[in-house]
């Protein structure tokens, strides 16, 4: 080695102790100013109360959050923005299935890679989907739905809330599931239109997330829930069955729904904001309050726990993109 590289390299030593406690106590100052929350879909639906809840529950613990709302392609394009952007905790993304696991996937050229491009900090919550029909629609059942399918083929139709959404990705491994193949897939831009066809028999059955404006609409009898598609009855509408009640087992889906950051972000504050967000998921308030908008919290959660359920999502619908063809491109 070069004398002038001997120096150059004793010199790095001799400043490295010096400027470790530089870095420390900046990372230590965290957070100095607002931190943003990005939603990426248009207000309305489960993921923006989810965010807005936190965001709230946050502020005695790390100061003011804002929310911002980035809709577009199913929320790939809020999550590709923070993908790109500073990894300094001050841009935290709101992810939900359809951006983390379904898009990436069923795309040639995806913009983020889910795993590579973040480092998740929690799974706040987790939202299960139901099957829902209209009233005139002659079942009471899951097991009755399947059995009118089968009955009348090509005559029934469900809705979704878009071309590669959870739902439409899900109903499709109900049809799978249920060996339903000929039921029609009519994709709505977004829950709200999806339901409104929905009450006006547009459509005879949907496949959204849970909500309270679904909870308020099957218990005022515009619409009939036959079933929710998570391994257990939800807390707000404990009356509907599972499908794995109604002879489904395999038919689990759920909007996944966590806290991401760029993937570099640094430890010390991923930690910080896990650490909060686990006080704030204790909370009995938090709690009642996503069970009222018909997500459940998920009250012992780590980026290493988060980090794993993502895997597992990923690996749960690679399979269904691939059998069904999707392609988002």
């Amino acid at each position: 080695m070069k004398r002038r590289e001997l120096m150059r390299l004793g010199a790095a030593v001799l400043l490295a102790p010096m400027l470790l406690p530089r870095v420390v106590a900046a990372q230590s100052k965290y957070p100095e100013r607002t931190i943003k929350l990005l939603v990426p879909f248009p207000p309305g639906g489960v993921n923006d109360p989810v965010g807005r809840i936190w965001a709230d529950k946050m502020k005695p613990l790390l100061g003011t959050v804002v929310v911002e709302n980035q809709g577009g392609a199913g929320g790939a394009l809020g999550a590709g923005s923070v993908a790109r952007a500073q990894p300094d905790g001050y841009t935290i993304l709101l992810g939900a299935s359809g951006a983390m696991f379904i898009h990436p996937v069923a795309t040639s050229q995806p913009t983020y890679d889910p795993v590579k491009d973040f480092r998740p900090i929690a799974i706040l919550a987790f939202a299960p989907l139901c099957f829902v029909v209209h009233p005139s629609l002659p079942v009471r059942s899951l097991k009755e739905l399947i059995d009118y399918a089968k009955a009348n083929p090509g005559m029934l139709s469900y809705g979704s809330t878009g071309v590669g959404s959870l739902p439409h990705v899900s109903g499709e491994l109900f049809k799978i599931l249920a060996k339903t193949p000929d039921i029609t897939h009519v994709p709505y831009k977004g829950a709200g239109p999806m339901l409104t066809d929905l009450m006006g028999g547009q459509i005879p059955f949907a496949y959204p997330t849970l909500t309270a404006q679904v909870i308020a609409l099957h218990r005022s009898g515009k619409l009939r829930m036959l079933a929710v598609s998570t391994a257990h009855r939800n807390d707000a509408a404990p009356e509907i069955p599972t499908a794995a009640e109604a002879g489904l087992p395999g038919m689990v889906a759920q909007n996944v729904i966590g806290l991401y950051v760029p993937a570099r972000t640094p430890q010390a504050i991923i930690e910080q904001l896990a650490q909060a967000t686990r006080k704030v998921a204790a909370d009995p308030d938090f709690q009642k309050q996503l069970s009222a908008s018909g997500a459940e919290s998920f009250l012992d959660s780590t980026p290493a726990k988060a980090r794993q359920i993502v895997a597992d999502e990923i690996a749960r619908y690679t399979p269904v993109i691939k059998a069904i063809g999707l392609k988002l491109d």
